[in-house]
């Protein structure tokens, strides 16, 4: 099951700082959500071999002091019952606040392990200042500067010791993950599919919980279905919802091989799926979009077309992604889903033979080399699919160097055209002859 990393603590206290640290990016996922501007950053990060998932708990909602507090002491709840490791940050320039005291009191209360972080110890005088954390009571406090990264190692090994390297299981069965924000559909979906009406509700929070697997195997269809449906919304914020099912869908998410996006048609695609889209594209899962209650568009025959367009326009540059219309309580085009789903599994998985790239692709380069940089010609010699649970390319050539990201989307695109690698991300790789 995937590993996810929180960051929690109140306000200004540089978890986002500490966020962009560990993903090394620099970029900060913006969920616009009902008029309430703040940032979600969720983003895949990696540290001696094992990989993560870092979720900042981000900047909050405007308006009383008690509202403020209630929606970070939610937050502070939430990532608890889903992450695997807390990381508790406090700012060692204010010392403890009453918020702090009243998250360190939660997190005391909780099984799962939490690390005290003591931000912003720029110099040495301050490291003594941060003994005072150790009054929570949750152990070793780790002294780091977020800014300029110093401390972020050792803390990081202490983070990783709780995964495993994750071993690339080869399982019979594809596992197919519908994914979406709530109420979009996707438990009429999974019921639909399963042929009988199967309420799933989450169970109370502190209880560990996983996506529930069913098998399906109907109409020569044979997979895993993975169902992060049935979303309870919480007497809570609408935020906290939004938080909450984006941690359940990470976990799920990383435990598949295709991706079903659901899109409620009245709404489009919105910020939090083009995150969800991204973060699957990242993980190099195979993608299909679903947009449902398509029966309450009113259509004319360019509606569909124009609707894919914005579509792909938000998902770009990765467009090559197959879009379905359903109307799941219509019965509309629902096992129209699992074919396209199947195709997608079978295009991830597909081997390419070494002679039939070579003839196909080196016809093309020849027709349109990569331009020439400071007078040196590239010439690539020789192609061939790398071993692995997606699609992957090397090409060969005398100056890897010198080939920039244009050539490389062309050259991806030709892959596309020739060979249908439709809904799955491909990797490809220049190396030295």
């Amino acid at each position: 099951m995937a590993n996810i990393v929180a960051i929690v603590g109140r306000p200004n206290v540089g978890k986002s700082t500490l966020f962009n640290r560990l993903t090394e990016s620099r970029k900060a996922i913006v969920d616009d959500f009902s008029g309430v501007t703040r940032d979600r950053h969720y983003e895949t990060a990696e540290w001696i071999g094992k990989k993560f998932t870092v979720i900042d708990t981000g900047g909050f909602v405007h308006g009383s002091d008690d509202v403020f507090e209630e929606a970070i002491r939610d937050q502070v709840y939430i990532a608890i019952e889903e992450a695997s490791v807390v990381i508790f940050m406090v700012d060692v320039t204010t010392g403890i606040t009453d918020l702090d005291d009243e998250i360190a009191d939660i997190l005391r209360r909780s099984s799962k392990p939490v690390y005290v972080v003591a931000n912003k110890v720029d110099h040495a005088k301050l490291h003594h200042e941060s003994a005072e954390f150790y009054a929570f009571g949750l152990g070793e406090v780790f002294n780091i500067s977020s800014a300029t990264g110093s401390g972020t190692g050792e803390l990081l090994d202490a983070v990783v010791s709780h995964f495993e390297v994750e071993e690339e299981e080869e399982e019979s069965l594809p596992k197919y993950t519908i994914v979406g924000r709530p109420n979009v559909g996707k438990s009429s979906l999974t019921n639909a599919l399963i042929g009988k009406d199967r309420n799933i509700v989450t169970p109370m929070a502190g209880t560990t919980r996983d996506s529930i697997r069913i098998h399906y195997n109907q109409y020569g269809h044979n997979f895993l279905l993975i169902d992060t449906a049935g979303l309870r919304r919480k007497s809570k914020v609408n935020e906290d919802i939004e938080f909450y099912s984006v941690m359940r869908t990470i976990k799920a998410l990383e435990d598949s091989d295709v991706t079903i996006l659901m899109l409620d048609a009245q709404d489009g695609l919105e910020a939090q799926d083009v995150n969800i889209f991204n973060l699957a594209e990242k993980n190099r899962k195979g993608i299909v979009v679903v947009v449902n209650k398509w029966d309450l568009i009113e259509k004319d025959n360019k509606t569909m077309k124009a609707f894919e367009d914005r579509i792909k326009e938000k998902i770009a540059p990765f467009t090559d992604v197959p879009i379905i219309f359903t109307s799941v309580t219509e019965k509309q085009r629902v096992l129209k889903v699992l074919e396209v789903a199947d195709k997608v599994y079978a295009n991830k998985t597909k081997k390419i033979p070494t002679s039939k790239l070579n003839e196909v692709m080196l016809d093309i380069i020849e027709n349109y080399p990569p331009p020439s940089l400071k007078g040196k010609y590239i010439k690539i010699k020789y192609v061939t699919q790398l071993p692995g649970r997606t699609p992957m390319f090397a090409f060969f050539c005398n100056l890897p160097q010198y080939i920039k990201d244009p050539y490389k989307r062309f050259v991806e695109n030709k892959l596309r055209d020739n060979f249908d690698f439709t809904g799955v991300p491909i990797q490809i790789y220049f190396r030295q002859k």
